[in-house]
């Protein structure tokens, strides 16, 4: 049966890779509602942005007409949410514009969506499905031991952890007030081609094709799990198949990286790709800078409940880092378009 997604963000990192994915291995409709931030881009969407099954609908999640609109002319069967505001720098220094998005624009397409659901019938009306795509930063830090699972109480220790901690309840409460069929993920810190250059994977293979510095945060040893951007698009996918209402799962990579062991091997990687005879190993670009406020010592998720569905990273680390940089070493033209509009200093 042809399903229709309505994919909020799906012109952004995960988003995108997320549509590809479902316009190459399913029969169904996507719409993709994206307000095109300096984040959003349709060249991340290029590659399917002619299949009939395809459209765009560029509005801001926080407009309830836009958002009605959309809900009544496409009249989804899913609604896969991942339109965020989700640097954690930005969101210290303007926490104002993710609380617009990440809440505001979250509670108007709950409304929507309950609405929607309301009006249909039958197995479609039992079918329909809310996902609440999260991030595991809404857990606050970890120390050296343990994981974060769907027990794990909410400790968010940055405006956009908040934000999403707060998007996270609300989408709870539509299931528990209305019955809103809602699920929640939680991926863990996500790499791999389109990502925007002030995350930290982009940002230093940037940074070291133009030999610039790579600033890395205090001594570099906070730690994240991290996941190729395609085995969280079909972690995704999965639970939007298979996923329990009212369940949240955990997405995680199972590769725990120091942010320091993260720069040093892209560093070696570029060594190998694009050696600098002139001046030498990569490594000597490395520069230790203030840390940031807040800054989080350690995230790692348990995924055994989405392992249940069926679910499994295919990408290891060390595979998956050495194509994302070998992506944007060959890639130049799409970055360079994007770092223009970032205009922040790299972080890590």
């Amino acid at each position: 049966m042809r399903r229709r997604f309505l994919v909020t963000g799906g012109a952004g990192f995960i988003g995108s890779a997320l549509v590809r994915r479902l316009i190459a291995e399913t029969n169904d409709e996507i719409l993709v509602v994206d307000k095109l931030t300096y984040a959003g881009s349709l060249t991340s969407l290029a590659a399917v942005s002619e299949d009939p099954r395809f459209r765009f609908l560029r509005a801001d999640i926080a407009d309830e007409p836009a958002m009605r609109r959309a809900f009544a002319t496409f009249d989804p069967d899913i609604v896969l949410h991942l339109a965020a505001e989700s640097h954690v720098d930005r969101s210290i220094l303007g926490p104002r514009a993710f609380i617009d998005t990440n809440v505001v624009g979250t509670c108007v397409l709950l409304q929507a969506a309950c609405d929607h659901w309301r009006g249909l019938a039958g197995a479609r009306r039992d079918g329909f499905r809310f996902v609440q795509v999260s991030t595991d930063e809404v857990f606050g830090a970890l120390g050296a031991e343990g994981h974060f699972d769907e027990d794990s109480p909410y400790r968010p220790n940055s405006p956009y952890s908040a934000s999403k901690a707060a998007g996270d309840h609300l989408a709870l409460a539509w299931l528990r007030t209305y019955g809103l069929p809602v699920i929640v993920t939680h991926g863990s810190n996500t790499y791999g081609p389109y990502q925007y250059p002030e995350k930290l994977i982009p940002r230093m293979v940037i940074n070291a094709l133009a030999g610039q510095k790579l600033p890395v945060y205090a001594a570099g040893a906070n730690v994240r799990d991290w996941l190729h951007v395609d085995d969280h698009a079909a972690a995704i996918h999965m639970v939007a198949r298979a996923g329990v209402v009212g369940a949240r799962y955990m997405i995680g990579g199972g590769s725990e990286r120091a942010n320091i062991d993260v720069v040093r091997a892209i560093c070696v990687i570029l060594d190998e790709f694009v050696p600098d005879r002139r001046n030498g190993a990569h490594e000597r670009l490395i520069a230790f800078v203030e840390d940031r406020a807040g800054h989080d010592f350690r995230y790692a998720v348990d995924p055994a409940r989405i392992k249940a569905l069926g679910w499994r990273p295919g990408t290891g680390f060390d595979e998956g880092l050495r194509k994302t940089v070998r992506w944007y070493c060959d890639n130049r033209a799409w970055w360079q378009g994007e770092a223009a509009k970032v205009g922040v200093a790299a972080s890590a």
